[in-house]
């Protein structure tokens, strides 16, 4: 086994282990404060006929909404947990698109659309309040990028540095997302205008409800 296959085998196994009894109860208790989600979603516009994937898809939930807002598209997901795969296939199927929502289970630094779902690009890739939980993230946005079609966008949502928020709530916030194993990046935005701008990316960030979250748009530029 390789060292890159160790470690997806080590991120899927944590992630199996805090989800397993969580997936069921995950949405419900995860709207309240995984914030911007839908605003992400609204702001996609993909292609007619184009085609979208979640990275760190986990229930489905971004991807079921996703695939409901723009109907001709097709929409995959990836998630290295198998446990939260079941739920997402789950979810799927009750929702009546096993036809337009494809998914897979793959490592997010390292993985190969082709394989996976038969495609060599995507239109658009959302990554949503998952940077936050897997350690090597910049790879994540980084192979994110490789990953685009021409002219694609990747589109990001996760924890902000809440730097408009009173400091308490901020405290508070961290030692409840530490429970979990979450860690805001507040390095994020720089880091994915740095990898936007070296993937010939133009790259729009802002920072919704006070600086709660932060919101990252990369667009290939055209050729």
């Amino acid at each position: 086994m390789s060292a890159a296959e160790a470690s997806a085998g080590s991120a899927a196994g944590l992630m199996d282990r805090i989800y397993r009894h969580q997936r069921h109860i995950y949405d419900a208790s995860r709207k309240f404060y995984l914030l911007g989600r839908d605003q992400l979603i609204d702001g996609l516009q993909p292609p007619a006929g184009g085609s979208v994937l979640e990275i760190g898809c986990g229930t489905g939930r971004n991807l079921i909404r996703i695939a409901k807002r723009y109907p001709d598209c097709a929409c995959y997901g990836l998630d290295v947990s198998s446990a939260m795969l079941a739920t997402a296939q789950g979810s799927v199927a009750k929702a009546g698109l096993e036809q337009r929502i494809g998914l897979a289970q793959a490592d997010a630094t390292g993985f190969d659309p082709q394989a996976l779902f038969g495609l060599s690009g995507f239109d658009r890739i959302v990554i949503s309040y998952a940077l936050s939980m897997i350690p090597p993230w910049q790879g994540v946005v980084a192979e994110a990028l490789r990953r685009l079609s021409p002219e694609g966008s990747l589109h990001v949502v996760d924890f902000g540095d809440q730097e408009r928020l009173p400091v308490p709530f901020k405290a508070v916030l961290l030692r409840w997302l530490a429970l979990f194993h979450v860690t805001p990046r507040e390095d994020l935005p720089a880091v994915v205008r740095a990898l936007a701008e070296a993937a010939g990316a133009d790259c729009r960030i802002g920072a919704p409800y006070r600086g709660y979250a932060v919101h990252a748009v990369a667009r290939k530029r055209p050729v």
